[in-house]
Formats: structure tokens, sequence, C-alpha cells
């Protein structure tokens, strides 16, 4: 088994074993040797273990855990193997292109103080061809910051950005471990954790760099979409509880105008309100009403 390089490459796994297997291989497609990748199974999907036993990469690491765990309590226990200077915490059915690593080594090398690091991203569907949402479209046009397509970024400026309307593609970031591991994912959050561990950072003097490179294919799945979950107002629940108390939060900290955009959330009550048409579809008028309550802020 290889020692931790620089970089530890976190895989959570449940689901779809071919998809699974395509993101092993795109990450074993890197370049370098001061990577490895680490395999956390969550599931109980026949031949998974048998399948890395063949793979025989001393690059790799593979973990199935006795219990299942459930998505943020994996979150946190592949952060807690993590024995390397950065992370990333990949999800099971994206995909790294053979160049992320060098765009991420490159980005930090521009600015080695940065806790984080967001490549250019590319959204692709079900079928691995490029899928481009009216939410994705939104991030890059509405939310995403102007300026130069190089930037570190930080404090409260940062925190209203992505408290208007998240822009980031959380699988896809680069983070410093021992930032990760002070704050963990909050267990109390199923949907939202991503965002809260961002806000626990910036609050704690973290900064993000920015580079274009398109270097990682983010998977949207539309059936998920489409599913009655989707649309039981359970998540926007979640958020809302989430936003309220980070305002909150942003207030007492001295951060007026981030607080002012937790309190409005604007942009989860917007998309509460595209997801109308499936709620009335998938979950009737349970569905509705929890849409609408969100979209226009009732408690």
């Amino acid at each position: 088994m290889s020692t931790p390089g620089r970089f530890e490459i976190l895989l959570p796994y449940y689901g779809d074993v071919p998809l699974m297997q395509d993101a092993v291989r795109s990450v074993l497609a890197q370049d370098g040797d001061d990577w490895r990748l680490t395999v956390v199974d969550d599931g109980q999907e026949p031949g998974v273990p048998q399948w890395f036993a063949d793979l025989a990469d001393d690059r790799v690491r593979y973990f199935r855990n006795e219990q299942n765990l459930g998505v943020t309590g994996n979150f946190n226990h592949c952060v807690s193997l993590a024995e390397s200077e950065y992370l990333v915490l990949m999800g099971c059915d994206d995909i790294m292109h053979p160049n992320y690593l060098q765009v991420v080594r490159a980005a930090l090398q521009r600015d080695p103080e940065a806790t984080m690091v967001q490549p250019g991203v590319q959204v692709i569907g079900s079928d691995g061809l490029p899928y481009d949402t009216l939410g994705d479209r939104t991030k890059r046009k509405l939310y995403a910051p102007k300026g130069p397509d190089r930037a570190l970024l930080g404090g409260q400026e940062l925190a209203l950005s992505l408290l208007r309307g998240n822009w980031l593609y959380f699988p896809s970031i680069c983070w410093r471990t021992d930032a990760v591991k002070r704050f963990g994912f909050r267990a109390d959050l199923g949907v939202i954790q991503d965002l809260a561990l961002v806000i626990d950072l910036l609050v704690d003097g973290a900064t993000l760099a920015i580079t274009p490179e398109v270097c990682f294919s983010y998977r949207r799945h539309a059936e998920s979409e489409s599913s009655a979950k989707a649309f039981t107002g359970q998540r926007f629940t979640e958020a809302k509880r989430f936003f309220l108390e980070t305002a909150d939060r942003l207030d007492a900290f001295g951060w007026p105008t981030a607080a002012k955009a937790s309190r409005l959330h604007l942009s989860s009550r917007l998309h509460a309100l595209t997801l109308l048409p499936g709620a009335a579809k998938h979950a009737g008028r349970p569905g509705v009403g929890a849409m609408l309550r969100h979209s226009l802020g009732s408690r």
C-alpha cells in the first residue's frame, strides 16, 4: 500500500457500480506520484470488494463500512481517513479529467495560502454528455463572481456571493485537509452540509482560489429531479433552518450584508418555484404547498 502523497482523493461510494468504476478509472489516469485514492463503500453491492482486489493498484485503498453511515456520516468518515495535506471529496459518479491535479497544483503554486481550490467544471448528464440546466446557467450568469478568471476570494464578500446563490461545485473542490478536519460536516444537515462547511471556513478566515481550466465533470441525473422525494419540501425545511441560523450568526460576527443575503435566501426560494410543476405531478397538494411556503418565505 502506498504512503499518502500531497493529495488524498476520497470517494464516498453508494449506488451505481459502473459509474463508480468510471470515477475510479478517471482518478487512476492522473499524473504524478503525489496522490492516493481512498474509497469508502457505504453500500452492499455484490462484487465491489472483489473488483478492487482485482484492481491490485497500490495507489488505491478500499474500505467497506460495517453499517450504513448515510451521506453526511460517510463524508465525515472519509475525512477522518485523510492523511495528506489536501483532500478532494469526489462524487462516486463524477469524472476527473486527466488534467485535474495539474490544474490544482498550478492553482496552489499561484496561491499557496488558499484553503480551497475551485477549478473549471463541465456538467454532464446520466449519459455522460454535456447537460446544461437552468440552475447551472443561473450559477454562471448571476451568482458566480465577475472579474478575473483567476482570483483569491474570501471574507464577507465571498460569503455574500455564496449565500445569494451557491455557485461552487462541491465534489470538484480541493480542500486543505486540516481545515476540513477542524470543522467537519454538520451531522444535522443532509443536503446543504457542503455550504455550511464553506461558511464555517470563511468565518475562520479561509480563502478560495478559483481557476478557469475545465478539469472535472460533475454529473446531474435528470431522473432525480422527477422523484417524489425531491418535492416533499424536506430539503427546503433544512435549507431555511440553515439560512436563518446563519443569518443570525453572521449578524453577530459583523457581516451584516452576508447575513441579509442569508436571511433572504432568494436563490433557494426561486428554486422552489421552479419545482412547482414537478411537485404538482409527483407529490400533489402537499408538495405544491411545501414549494409555495418556501418560495414565499413562510415559516
